[in-house]
């Protein structure tokens, strides 16, 4: 178990000597396209590469295919949030880099908490309306720092809000006939996603996947996947099936796999995750022909 005490002087020990090494401001020695942004997971860093292209190099504290929620800092990486210029962060999602954070604030820092406002739910990206808003945050964030850069950064987070809400149309367009269809997934990791196209999220497991659903949980899925006509159970491509299986097994139905987008493999990018996703959806809802 991680001693908090302990990484908190670690971090502001480490975060102190970075600060005093270190300028924090890519425009101050007249590199401007020399902005070193930190971000702590994958849809982050999706948003911050693109916004901050050609300009800044973007490092994820999380390793492609690992797991973001249980991510615990080395000294290393205490080191480079301190060295950052920028912070892209999801507050409340990682306990080790609030932490850290708190210890030695950033000077510039995007929290994308206010974009997950539903209660215990941190995947808004799964809501592509939400990842242009965070665009829109980051470009302006990346501008303080590099007020050179201002003009590009806007265009960026403009190009890649138009990707967005074609994105979001292509959704919309699909999912229309599903409206008001029970999705029923194996981790309530798409209320975001169902709540903009209108669908009914039902967890068997609810927010947290790693408790194990209760029987008498399991026996309330059992009867609303025979009420309401349900055809698909979905499961999480990077956790266990085993759940959805059995519970589809016992109700005739079959599954399909939906990702949470926050995985994510080199070869996996967030554009081609949720159109897959779509595809699942619209294959696997009980939608009107």
């Amino acid at each position: 178990m991680r001693a908090p005490s302990r990484l908190l002087a670690t971090a502001a020990a480490v975060l102190a000597a970075a600060a005093c090494g270190s300028t924090g401001a890519a425009g101050d020695d007249g590199a401007g396209g020399d902005l070193r942004v930190t971000v702590s997971s994958y849809p982050l860093q999706y948003v911050a590469e693109r916004v901050t292209a050609g300009r800044a190099e973007v490092d994820n504290l999380v390793p492609p295919g690992a797991d973001s929620h249980a991510l615990e800092l080395s000294a290393q990486q205490v080191g480079r949030l301190g060295e950052a210029d920028l912070v892209v962060h999801l507050s409340g999602l990682q306990p080790a880099v609030d932490e850290a954070l708190e210890a030695q604030p950033p000077a510039h820092l995007v929290d994308a908490a206010a974009l997950a406002d539903l209660h215990g739910d941190p995947h808004f990206w799964l809501d592509p309306t939400r990842m242009a808003r965070l665009a829109e945050q980051v470009a302006g964030a990346a501008s303080e720092v590099d007020p050179e850069g201002e003009q590009q950064y806007a265009a960026n987070a403009e190009r890649l809000a138009r990707e967005l809400t074609e994105l979001d149309r292509e959704y919309a367009t699909a999912l229309a006939p599903c409206a008001d269809a029970t999705l029923v997934t194996a981790h309530e990791a798409f209320g975001y996603l169902a709540q903009r196209y209108h669908l009914q999220q039902v967890g068997i497991n609810g927010i947290d996947p790693h408790v194990e659903p209760s029987p008498a949980r399991l026996r309330d899925v059992v009867d609303t996947v025979r009420g309401r006509d349900v055809r698909t159970v979905f499961f999480e491509a990077t956790t266990s099936a085993a759940v959805a299986e059995t519970l589809a097994q016992d109700t005739g139905v079959r599954t399909s796999v939906l990702h949470p987008v926050e995985r994510v493999t080199r070869e996996q990018d967030y554009p081609g995750l949720m159109r897959e996703n779509l595809t699942a959806l619209t294959e696997g809802l009980n939608c009107r022909s």
